[in-house]
């Protein structure tokens, strides 16, 4: 059976990180895994997505609309915007991060206000966490994007790959510590 996945976020917060490394995990248990990413102006603060399909055999790294079996949205506004892509009976998981595009930023544009409301009306499956503050406390802002990691590999059910050997191929040593707290503590929620 074929996995869907949609991560989607702004330039700067680890999207495509999280890709490799779940891609390289995925490779390495054997799936046939498919990886796609687009990041446009990701380098300010645009919008970045990944789509990663994973099964015994895809053709096509396409996440169709209403296709992906989870979405991983790594900033609010970011899910409102890619729900249609989620299955309905799909996993939303959600960082309640708010980075603020320019327009706002410039005072151009207000950042819209009730969208956990808006996303927890449309969705019945929404697991959502604060990973920048959980990040925070762990001693590592940057690591926001491995808390994501641990949510996601729970969700999917992939606890079982040797996540950790991932994460340090693909980080500096210099990170390793806190990045493995914070994919354990992305795991525990």
């Amino acid at each position: 059976m074929t996995k869907s996945l949609l991560l989607v976020g702004v330039g700067g917060q680890g999207t495509i990180l999280v890709s490799k490394i779940l891609s390289e995990g995925l490779l390495e248990e054997g799936y046939d895994v498919k990886m796609a990413e687009i990041h446009g102006m990701s380098q300010r603060g645009g919008s970045v997505t990944t789509q990663i399909r994973f099964g015994e055999k895809v053709y096509s790294p396409t996440v169709n609309k209403g296709d992906a079996d989870v979405l991983v949205s790594f900033e609010k506004v970011e899910a409102l915007r890619y729900i249609p892509q989620l299955k309905k009976d799909g996993i939303l998981i959600i960082n309640e991060e708010e980075i603020w595009p320019l327009p706002v930023l410039a005072g151009l544009e207000d950042y819209p206000e009730g969208v956990m409301e808006e996303i927890k009306e449309k969705l019945a499956n929404v697991v959502s966490v604060d990973a920048r503050r959980i990040a925070e406390e762990l001693g590592e802002p940057r690591s926001a994007n491995i808390v994501m990691l641990g949510l996601m590999v729970k969700a999917l059910g992939i606890d079982k790959i040797d996540w950790v050997s991932k994460i340090k191929k693909f980080l500096p040593e210099r990170f390793h510590e806190a990045n493995i707290k914070a994919f354990e503590r992305g795991l525990a929620l």
